[in-house]
C-alpha cells in the first residue's frame, strides 16, 4: 500500500450512499431545515453527487419560483449547510460525514428550452417542407 492509495469506495456503495443523502435530505426539506427562505414544496433534491472517497457531496435541488425566490432558497440553503451535515451524521452511519455543498439543478430549465427549440425546430422544418413540394413529379 503506497501512500498515494486512500480508500475508494465501491460505486455501488457511492451509489447507495448518495441515495441514502437523497433521501435523508428531501425529508429534511419538509420538516427538518427551519429556515423560513426555504419554503415547503418549493424546493426538491433532484440528484446527489458523492465523491469517491465519501468525504464530498454536492446536493443538487430544483427551486420552482422567481428568480428572486430562488436566490433567497440558495441563500437559505448555504445557511442550513452545517445544519444538514450534523443531521445526517446521525442519520447516516459512515466513518466521516461528507461536506456537502448545495447546487442549483436547472437541467429542467435547459431541458424545456431545449423541448421547445426542438418543437420550433420542427415545425419550421414542416413549413419548409411542405414549400419544398411542387407538383410531385420528379
Amino acid at each position: 500500500m503506497g501512500k498515494g492509495s486512500f480508500v475508494m469506495a465501491t460505486s455501488r456503495r457511492v451509489a447507495r450512499v448518495a441515495e441514502l443523502i437523497k433521501r435523508e435530505v428531501s425529508q429534511m426539506l419538509l420538516s427538518g431545515i427551519k429556515d423560513d427562505r426555504v419554503g415547503a414544496g418549493m424546493v426538491s433534491v433532484t440528484d446527489v453527487d458523492v465523491s469517491g472517497d465519501l468525504q464530498h457531496a454536492k446536493i443538487f435541488v430544483s427551486i420552482y419560483g422567481t428568480a428572486e425566490a430562488k436566490a433567497e432558497t440558495m441563500a437559505g440553503l448555504k445557511s442550513a449547510t452545517g445544519f444538514v451535515r450534523s443531521e445526517l451524521g446521525q442519520r447516516i452511519r459512515l466513518r466521516r460525514t461528507p461536506e456537502v455543498v448545495f447546487l442549483e439543478d436547472n437541467s429542467l430549465e435547459r431541458g424545456d428550452r431545449v423541448l421547445s427549440l426542438l418543437n420550433r425546430l420542427n415545425q419550421e422544418r414542416q413549413t419548409s417542407d411542405t414549400a419544398d413540394w411542387d407538383d410531385g413529379d420528379e
